[in-house]
């Protein structure tokens, strides 16, 4: 089927005579065949969203339909890679086109053809034998870190013809052939083929009750993420969004990292792509990218393909959630991509909402987030896999009342809101306790009790009560000075600036505190607490907070220098500290005492 440009405008095109052509069907518009997707369809004319540059393309050249939507190719060979926005490695591009500068139209696939991988077949399947939708062949150990589990795509069942054996395979070699029940064969290949719009099917989602794990004290503890779990990272310029984006993908306990460098600076993307080489797996001492994927799609490359970017990256994670991995997609930032979206609604003439952008946004942003989960897969052996989305978003002036952000917030659970203030006066992360939150305290609090310890959940609340107070007493202070407020409220400022200093601030390139293991915080968290009850009960025997303050101050430094000081198999010094503090404590209101009783 071939159809003409009638008009072009920016990054869409429409083309006449496309009577026969679907939605979201993909087209190669031009003589140099650029890809492109139909978004809208009125009669024979159809609106082309074209993932590439359109300078130079006139009406009445001819575009060709493909008959199949969007998709990206799944199998070994995603990992390592670096991707733009339509799935396409950049490293092929530039062999392709012997230039470091992208050009139009060109055509290479996702996965190497060339590369062959050591493939297992699974020794309990035998010809004869029924299979289904997800059911594992057999295995390629993709990279060192990862077994790739080759699956029947969800849309094949019947009985097993052949098996090959174990050997060396390309992704277009037959490893399988199965007999649907309409007779037909169908020869299956390492690699799968899947629309990047359509969620992947599961069996069932559950509850997110698994902790992520992410090392950073104020995220774990405070406001913590559950694997299958959805989040934001809004925040103004220079806030620390990429930084701490950058400190999830690398310090989480995810099996796969999904990295998505949608529509930021090129700056930001080259730094990514220069570090994750360097990162070391701090679980496993193994590179980074040996289970990690990256999406650059930055903000001089085609505007539209911005929209695919997102897209494409939770297709590949979804895929990795089917062999039973817990995955973690990050985006940054979903605000860039809102603006593709605005930019083609503009070009379609579409009635703008709120800011231009188009009324559809919170649904769009909906879909994206919905494709989250911890769900029970289909097909054997049983498996259980997550999808975690967190995404960045870029409120202009740190502006949380704008569209991208409001709508966001409405189908996320975890919250993590970076404060301008925070990040000028060095305390980073930069996350605000005051407006973040989490929804997810309850969920994990099972696993806290369970694997680290009974209590975590009180302490935790108690410490995050005490934060909001101290919030509230600053108001009072501005006003009136300390001096103005009881003993009992100058104590909570002086932990309250415990808990700041010694536990929520945290610094990502320092060896030490870059990384808490779940203990570490345990034990730093119940230490600054103990302190607290044990003050708190001598400030009501009448011991002034200013004459402990004197006592302890070296000791509480100690107690905040364990960020850099104890590393993480080392915690029983933070309770030797506490042991000598609370003596110390205990002899600073005896002394008291005996001054009283002698004055």
């Amino acid at each position: 089927m071939i159809g003409r440009i009638l008009r072009v405008s920016g990054p869409l095109v429409v083309a006449e005579g496309m009577k026969g052509a679907q939605m979201y069907e993909m087209v190669e518009v031009g003589e140099e065949r650029l890809v492109g997707e139909i978004n809208r369809m009125s009669g024979d004319l159809a609106y082309i969203q074209v993932y590439e540059s359109t300078t130079g393309l006139r009406p009445g050249e001819p575009v060709y339909g493909t008959g199949s939507p969007l998709s990206i190719e799944l199998g070994p060979g995603l990992l390592q890679s670096i991707l733009d926005g339509i799935g396409r490695p950049l490293s092929a591009i530039k062999e392709a086109v012997k230039s470091p500068f992208i050009k139009r139209g060109v055509k290479v696939p996702t996965l190497p053809r060339d590369k062959k991988w050591g493939f297992e077949p699974v020794k309990e399947l035998k010809p004869g034998d029924k299979v289904g939708p997800g059911d594992v062949l057999g295995y390629v150990q993709e990279t060192p870190l990862i077994k790739h589990a080759i699956m029947v795509p969800p849309d094949v069942s019947g009985v097993l013809e052949s098996l090959e054996p174990e050997g060396d395979y390309t992704v277009l070699d037959t490893i399988a052939v199965v007999r649907t029940p309409d007779g037909d064969k169908r020869e299956l290949k390492l690699m799968q083929k899947w629309p990047v719009r359509k969620p992947r099917p599961v069996v069932e989602k559950f509850d997110p009750v698994l902790p992520l794990i992410t090392g950073l004290r104020v995220l774990d503890t405070f406001f913590p993420m559950a694997k299958g779990g959805t989040g934001a990272i809004p925040g103004p310029f220079g806030s620390g969004k990429t930084v701490t984006l950058h400190s999830l993908a690398k310090w989480s306990d995810a099996r796969v990292i999904i990295y998505i460098g949608c529509g930021e600076r090129g700056n930001e993307m080259t730094e990514a792509l220069q570090k994750y080489p360097k990162y070391k797996d701090p679980w496993t001492g193994r590179p980074l990218l040996e289970r990690t994927v990256l999406i650059a799609n930055t903000s001089n490359m085609p505007v539209a393909a911005r929209e695919a970017s997102i897209y494409t990256g939770v297709t590949i994670a979804e895929y990795y959630r089917d062999m039973g991995y817990d995955v973690l997609l990050v985006a940054d930032s979903t605000s860039r991509w809102a603006e593709a979206l605005r930019e083609i609604a503009g070009r379609l003439e579409e009635m703008p909402a709120e800011e231009g952008f188009p009324s559809y946004l919170a649904s769009r942003l909906a879909e994206f987030y919905s494709r989250a989960g911890r769900a029970k897969l289909p097909g054997r052996p049983e498996r259980i896999g997550s999808v975690t989305i967190v995404g960045a978003v870029s409120p202009p002036g740190g502006d949380f009342t704008e569209p991208v952000t409001a709508n966001t917030k409405r189908f996320i659970r975890v919250f993590w809101a970076l404060d301008a203030r925070l990040a000028y006066s060095r305390h980073y992360p930069a996350i605000n306790w005051i407006i973040s939150y989490s929804a997810y305290v309850d969920l994990v609090a099972k696993w806290w009790a369970e694997n680290v310890d009974p209590r975590w959940k009180q302490y935790r609340d108690e410490a995050y009560k005490l934060l909001l107070h101290e919030d509230e007493l600053k108001e009072i202070v501005r006003l009136v000075g300390t001096e103005g407020l009881s003993e009992k409220d100058k104590l909570v400022l002086e932990v309250a600036r415990l808990l700041r200093e010694g536990f929520l601030q945290q610094n990502a390139f320092d060896p030490v505190d870059a990384f808490a293991t779940p203990q570490k915080q345990w034990k730093q968290l119940y230490a600054i607490m103990e302190f607290y009850h044990a003050a708190m009960k001598a400030v009501e025997e009448g011991v002034p907070v200013k004459y402990l303050r004197e006592k302890l101050s070296l000791m509480l430094r100690e107690l905040v220098m364990t960020r850099y000081k104890v590393k993480n198999d080392e915690v029983e010094k933070i309770d030797q500290l506490l042991q000598e503090i609370l003596a110390k404590l205990d002899e600073a209101v005896q002394e008291y005492k005996k001054q009283v009783a002698v004055a």
